[in-house]
Order: structure tokens, then sequence, then C-alpha cells
């Protein structure tokens, strides 16, 4: 089947992309969604796993609740417990992940054999 590109169509796509950019934009989302995919964690789980500073992933949970790709648990612990899982929303970027994935493995390749 041949895809036929309109202004419109190139447009909505743009349009699309720039959409999925501002929920998963930053250094650290991705990072953040692929390690929960293995499980949930908790804060400090996830300084240590990731490697990113407590206010930089506070800021990056906060903004990935409020897209509604992972959940907070609170548990009434002594001290309180919170953690953190991928949402069936925030699982449906796996095969974005899958792909990414995949072609930076065929980049690091290509770069290391082109050196």
């Amino acid at each position: 089947m041949e895809i036929i590109h309109t202004k419109e169509s190139c447009a909505g796509s743009r349009r699309a992309i720039q959409d999925t950019l501002e929920v998963i934009n930053g250094k650290w989302k991705l990072l953040i969604l692929v390690t929960l995919l293995e499980k949930p964690l908790r804060f400090k789980e996830l300084v240590r796993e990731i490697g990113v500073t407590p206010r930089m992933l506070s800021k990056e949970l906060h903004d990935m609740e409020m897209n509604k790709l992972i959940s907070r648990t609170v548990y009434q612990t002594k001290p309180i417990a919170v953690e953190y899982a991928i949402t069936e929303h925030g699982k449906t970027l796996n095969r974005v992940l899958e792909e990414m994935k995949s072609w930076g493995e065929f980049h690091r390749k290509k770069i290391m054999k082109e050196e």
C-alpha cells in the first residue's frame, strides 16, 4: 500500500510527535520508565538504580504521574514508604522503548565500527 503524504497529514504527524516529546522529554523519563517496567521501586531505589539526583527524580516523577505514565502508592508505615510503578498507559510506550533500544544498539555498532 502506498502512503500519500499531504500537507495536513504531515502537520498532524508533527503535532502527534510534538505531543509525545512533550510527555517523555528530558534525560531521565525514559530511563525511569524502562526501570519501572522491571518492577515497582521506592524513591531511593530509583535514585540508586538510575543515578539521578533526588531533586531531578522528584520533578520527573511528578510530571510522569501527571501524565498518567506512573502511579504512586503511599504505604502508612514508619517511616512512610512510597512506591512507584508504571501504569497500563505507561506500558503503551513499551514498543517505542524497544525500538529506541534496538536503534541505540544499531547506532552504537555503526559508530564503533567507523572509528
